[in-house]
């Protein structure tokens, strides 16, 4: 059997693979051992729900929630069972030769372990050193469910007398996302507020509606950022601070502006991007969801944490980007410090289970699209507050570092300023991809589809058209920009059956 604390995004279309390479019985055996040395000895059991996103188990189903496993895998299943929301372990049959094996798996127990034992000499034996020990089935035996449908689940739950516990098999068929979506669909909620409930008043605003505005904010401020690119290319600011006009520019070397102009339609498409993820997240909040509200946080921190990158490119303060950054990071701490509402996402509807396993192809490809962009973010800042240019960059413009530092000593840290904060943005809008990917992947919920699509599309469609408009057309230059792509659209095609799915 295969119990394992991974997300369903791997288990799922990963394990066909790791079976045919591994072997059905040794994959299993390897994954669950790996998985609770973790939780023993790396403090898996406070990390691992916090990345995944685990729900809280509803108090009214303590000591009575959890799964079925017999004694040989006992030792590894408890620890990574109690980490995926089980509160209750049942091994059974327990036999007198399984006494020991029992014993040294309860040790430093986190949840309920009820032992059915097939004696009463075992049952004698391991009593101590569990919670609850029966010879067969107690008197109110649990529900052992075989199936990885959530309704009987949460329907023999709202039994406050029963205990459900999952057996091997659908554990199995259902991934080890199963105990969280039941808890997911046994929460109660409700619409939310319409938008005329909203106050007057701004300090009464909602997090999520000050969350929208910061995306509203930088989707105009890259619109902006793009009408300048194409029309002036420099404001007042940067002649000033370059002492140099598009002309001087442009004699300097005729494929500079171009240059100038490939980099800040990355940027403005970035910024159009994230904004839109941000609406998508401000949706998220809305409804309730905490895990929009920690991607807001990890993301919009870095996002905007990147303007500082000015210190160590030369102090090149532009006033533009500090007006956005002093207008609008304000409004991405109110967002956060709010209370979030309770629970408004729509019921839970399970669907065809193909669908499903389509869907976490897709969201597996997805969370590769974020972690890419996440890298090449990094990649991009560190660049640009380094070296500035990498070799395509100056073959494109048919000219040495060392040559436009001499003509203008300027313009070098003008360009590692733009580089270092597209960087820094783009690590930003990563994040949010990979997040909103890893948490917010639901059925019925066609905003995550509709803002993955939009936000993916702004970050790179402008990206090659801005690349071929100015002839920068380096195969190995533009080649993880067609990677992204490709993945990008697999991902949202393999999902969008799933996602965008009638509730």
């Amino acid at each position: 059997m295969k119990i394992v604390d991974v997300p369903d995004w791997t288990y799922q279309p990963l394990r066909p693979l790791a079976e045919a390479l591994l072997g059905e019985h040794r994959t299993r055996v390897l994954a669950l051992r790996s998985l609770a040395l973790l939780i023993r000895y790396a403090g898996g059991r406070k990390w691992i729900p916090a990345v995944f996103d685990y729900p809280r188990l509803p108090p009214l189903w303590s000591g009575r929630f959890g799964a079925s496993v017999p004694p040989r895998i006992a030792t590894d299943a408890i620890p990574v069972l109690a980490v995926q929301g089980a509160d209750v372990i049942e091994i059974n049959p327990v036999g007198m030769g399984d006494v020991d094996t029992v014993r040294q798996a309860t040790a430093g127990r986190r949840c309920r372990v009820a032992v059915v034992a097939d004696s009463t000499e075992a049952c004698e034996a391991i009593a101590k050193d569990v919670d609850v020990a029966t010879v067969g089935d107690p008197d109110h035996p649990p529900v052992r469910l075989s199936t990885p449908e959530l309704a009987p689940a949460t329907q023999a739950l709202a039994d406050p007398t029963t205990t459900v516990l999952a057996a091997p098999s659908v554990l199995i068929a259902a991934g080890p996302g199963w105990f969280n979506r039941v808890i997911e669909a046994a929460t109660p909620t409700s619409p939310p507020d319409p938008l005329r409930s909203i106050s007057k008043d701004p300090r009464r605003w909602p997090g999520w509606l000050w969350a929208a505005l910061v995306g509203i904010g930088l989707m105009v401020a890259g619109i902006g950022a793009a009408v300048i690119t194409l029309g002036p290319v420099l404001l007042w600011y940067d002649r000033d601070y370059l002492g140099a006009t598009v002309s001087d520019l442009h004699d300097l070397n005729p494929h500079l502006i171009g240059f100038l102009q490939h980099d800040r339609i990355t940027m403005a498409g970035n910024m159009i991007g994230i904004g839109i993820l941000y609406l998508t997240l401000a949706q998220a909040m809305r409804q309730g969801y905490r895990w929009a509200r920690r991607t807001l946080a990890v993301s919009g921190l870095i996002a905007f944490g990147s303007y500082f990158y000015f210190l160590g490119t030369g102090g090149f303060i532009e006033p533009l980007h500090t007006l956005v950054v002093a207008a609008l990071f304000p409004m991405l701490v109110i967002a956060l410090c709010r209370q979030l509402p309770g629970p408004h996402w729509p019921p839970v509807v399970e669907g065809p289970e193909p669908q499903r396993h389509r869907a976490l192809w897709g969201q597996l490809l997805m969370i590769g699209v974020g972690g890419g962009l996440t890298v090449a973010g990094g990649v991009i800042s560190t660049v640009g507050m380094t070296s500035v240019f990498v070799p395509t960059d100056l073959d494109f413009m048919g000219t040495h570092a060392e040559h436009l530092r001499s003509a203008n000593a300027h313009l070098l840290p003008f360009i590692a300023h733009d580089r270092g904060g597209f960087g820094g943005a783009l690590v930003g809008a990563g994040l949010a991809v990979l997040l909103i990917s890893m948490w917010g992947w639901r059925r019925g919920q066609r905003w995550v589809w509709w803002g993955l699509l939009l936000g993916c599309a702004f970050g790179t469609v402008p990206v090659l058209i801005i690349h071929f408009a100015v002839g920068y057309t380096h195969f190995e230059h533009l080649l993880p920009v067609y990677l992204l792509v490709v993945a990008a659209i697999t991902a949202l095609a393999l999902s969008k059956d799933y996602l965008t799915a009638p509730t």
